[in-house]
């Protein structure tokens, strides 16, 4: 039997962790994704967010960051009383946001996925044993930082932490996890 990270306490997360977090990936598209998911987490658990994943890909124009910079007030109050996604108000102005500070973010560097790698060039291992919650770190409070100054919100150091782990820029898994060594 694998062992894996003490969070995986389902089959949908099961899926995830095995599938998904902490496999470094470059997609720009991915990458706004994985930010909605985190900063649409906040106050939730991930189990919620990844069963509303598919209706919130479908509301929100497949995470299209092109599209979703475009959504007026109309738009916004459409979501808003979309009972399959998360429904906070905040939340939904800070994708509208979110997405036209991507685009600009894209522009100055060509790509989303260039700009992170001004941070991290190549994957940080945390190295995390039992027990040990990292939730926020130097890294995160120095991105966080500049992501706001960049124009986006709900991007907190938490947030942006756990952004980091789920696209491979840091490798959170425990140590007696069998995807620890997988995705060095």
């Amino acid at each position: 039997m694998k062992k894996r990270c003490e969070w995986v306490k389902s089959e949908i997360l099961k899926a995830y962790h095995d599938e998904e977090y902490g496999l470094r990936n470059h997609d720009d598209s991915y990458l706004f994704e994985m930010l909605v998911l985190e900063f649409m987490q906040a106050g939730l658990s991930f189990e919620t967010i990844l069963k509303k994943r598919e209706a919130m890909r479908e509301a929100f124009d497949g995470f299209s960051y092109e599209k979703i910079a475009q959504y007026d007030e109309e738009k916004i109050e459409e979501l808003l009383s979309n009972e399959n996604i998360i429904r906070n108000k905040l939340k939904i102005k800070a994708l509208v946001k979110n997405a036209r500070a991507f685009i600009k973010t894209r522009e100055d560097f060509s790509s989303f996925d260039k700009y992170l790698e001004t941070y991290v060039k190549e994957p940080i291992d945390y190295k995390r044993r039992d027990g040990q919650v990292i939730c926020e770190s130097d890294l995160s409070k120095k991105l966080a930082k500049d992501m706001k100054k960049r124009g986006f919100s709900f991007v907190g150091p938490t947030i942006i932490h756990s952004f980091m782990e789920a696209v491979g820029l840091v490798n959170c898994h425990l140590e007696t996890c069998f995807r620890h060594e997988e995705v060095k």
